[in-house]
């Protein structure tokens, strides 16, 4: 028997791991729901909820095939050995997996106990992520060679096996809460086809412009980031739809084009830049926990304003633009990148706490939330990796830019719907309107100066940052084999563009 562990990669098409076990033999389709993983800070209900949709809807494409979906509630080791007592396991398949620090050390030990019992554990590679990489020279092109692999059928005339199913346990018997969400995004491959094929024949045109507002994001982003990090979607099946679609629209007159092709060129990059950040997980794990740069170890250290952090967390800084993308999120699930950049900054910036208790915070909140991605961005926007821009993203600014009439604002905060249109950004400045609506907890510009003071200060003249720097781009820095490494050049530099 082989058992197919499914993981983070909930679909039957395009997956490698249950199509090469498939042709030995009679295969076990194995989920374990793993009551400790659940019990991590990084989970939380709505990720539970996502996750019990797409399960019923493997549960019944693995019916279609003849197989059932055995789920087992446990320690993935308890789990494996319970069932190598009942029957004779010849393999072990899953894909290969970068999630986060828990995972990490769960997998090292499903590898000794396999070792253990001489079972074999084949772990095929289901995105562009590569592991045990000497260096990052040539990754972009190892990267397109797997996204331009044909997709790998769903296998047939497969063999079941009996076994009983354990019920998926109650969200409050894991030890979730219900946390605010209204607004949940379905899950399943069903959805994810159906966002795909409308977002590049449909909603994304304005892609490119439409991103970076939350008025327009909503509607013009792809929405796929979810289905990618459970994986009822394969990346290269969303690479080749993307591809695809280029090509029609290469083939059609310029009058029909729209704006077509630069939204598709825009959505085509950050499909490479989704995988260029797990990499950088997958070759550091500790930057789930650590500061990549060591030299900013000690400038959040100490007092952490646990005041500030309740005011973000439920979006009563009195700075509306931030507040109502914080309230946004914790009701929906998702917040587009330039928002998602924002929070974070103004977090680690202008209220200056240390950056894990706001990331696990997010990562609650973010229903596609992926580790490698989550961690190297929080650390981009806290100004901690040592190699790129600082970026202090101004929320007033922030808000006249991209919802200038605070439509959106007005929107997830009650409080200043009859707020003038004049104050809608600085509301402040109207006290007698504010209906309970907070003053602003810190002042805006003190901060951000307080903020780059400290960072700036700390790189300038600073020659063993430099040379820690140099390493790091060494090891994570976005490039092609032959292009420079040099600290600060511009094309070296990994620009923040997720979700998708």
């Amino acid at each position: 028997m082989k058992i197919i562990w499914f993981k983070r990669d909930l679909r039957i098409v395009d997956n490698e791991a249950l199509a090469q076990a498939a042709k030995h033999g009679p295969v076990l389709p194995l989920y374990i729901l793993e009551p400790e993983l659940w019990l991590q800070p990084d989970m939380s209900y709505r990720h539970y909820v996502f996750l019990q949709d797409c399960l019923c809807e493997l549960k019944q494409a693995l019916e279609q095939l003849f197989l059932k979906l055995i789920i087992k509630t446990g320690n993935a080791v308890d789990v494996l050995d319970d069932l190598r007592t009942r029957h004779p396991i010849d393999g072990l398949w899953s894909h290969k997996e970068t999630w986060n620090g828990w995972t990490y050390e769960r997998d090292k030990a499903v590898k000794l106990w396999c070792k253990s019992h001489n079972i074999p554990w084949h772990e095929p590679v289901q995105n562009g992520v590569i592991r045990c990489l000497d260096d990052r020279d040539g990754w972009a092109k190892r990267w397109n060679h797997q996204m331009k692999q044909p997709l790998i059928d769903k296998p047939l005339n497969l063999q079941t096996i009996d076994e009983p199913i354990d019920a998926l346990p109650s969200y409050t018997k894991l030890g979730l809460r219900e946390d605010g969400l209204s607004g949940l995004q379905k899950g399943g491959r069903n959805e994810g086809l159906k966002l795909l094929n409308s977002f590049l024949y449909g909603r994304g045109e304005g892609y490119t412009k439409k991103m970076s507002s939350p008025l327009t994001a909503f509607e013009s982003c792809s929405r796929l980031s979810t289905h990618l990090a459970f994986g009822t979607l394969s990346m290269r099946e969303v690479f080749q739809a993307c591809e695809k679609r280029d090509q029609d629209i290469k083939n059609i007159p310029n009058s029909e084009k729209g704006k077509w092709a630069s939204a598709i060129r825009s959505f085509s990059e950050r499909l490479r830049w989704h995988c260029h950040f797990i990499q950088k997980l997958e070759d550091e794990p500790s930057i789930e926990f650590e500061n990549m740069h060591p030299a900013y170890n000690a400038l959040r250290a100490g007092h952490f304003n646990d005041d500030y952090f309740e005011s973000w967390k439920s979006g009563m800084t009195g700075y509306p633009m931030l507040d109502a993308c914080m309230r946004a999120l914790t009701a929906t699930g998702w917040l587009n990148f330039r928002m998602r950049a924002m929070v974070m900054s103004f977090a680690s910036h202008h209220l200056w706490l240390h950056w894990r208790k706001p990331a696990l915070h997010l990562a609650n909140l973010f229903t596609d939330y992926e580790p490698g991605i989550h961690y190297s961005q929080v650390q981009m926007q806290s100004g901690t990796t040592g190699i790129n821009a600082i970026r202090i993203y101004n929320p007033i600014k922030q808000g006249i830019d991209h919802d200038p009439e605070g439509i959106f604002i007005r929107r997830w905060i009650p409080e200043l719907r009859a707020m003038d249109q004049e104050f809608i950004h600085m509301p402040w400045q109207a006290a007698s309107q504010l209906n309970g609506y907070p003053m602003p907890i810190v002042d805006e510009k003190t901060a951000r100066k307080s903020a780059a003071d400290k960072l700036y200060g700390l790189r300038k003249n600073n020659t063993v940052h430099k040379e820690k720097a140099q390493k790091i781009v060494s090891k994570h820095g976005s490039r092609k084999s032959g292009l420079s490494r040099k600290v600060g050049k511009k094309k070296n530099q990994a620009q923040g563009v997720l979700p998708l």
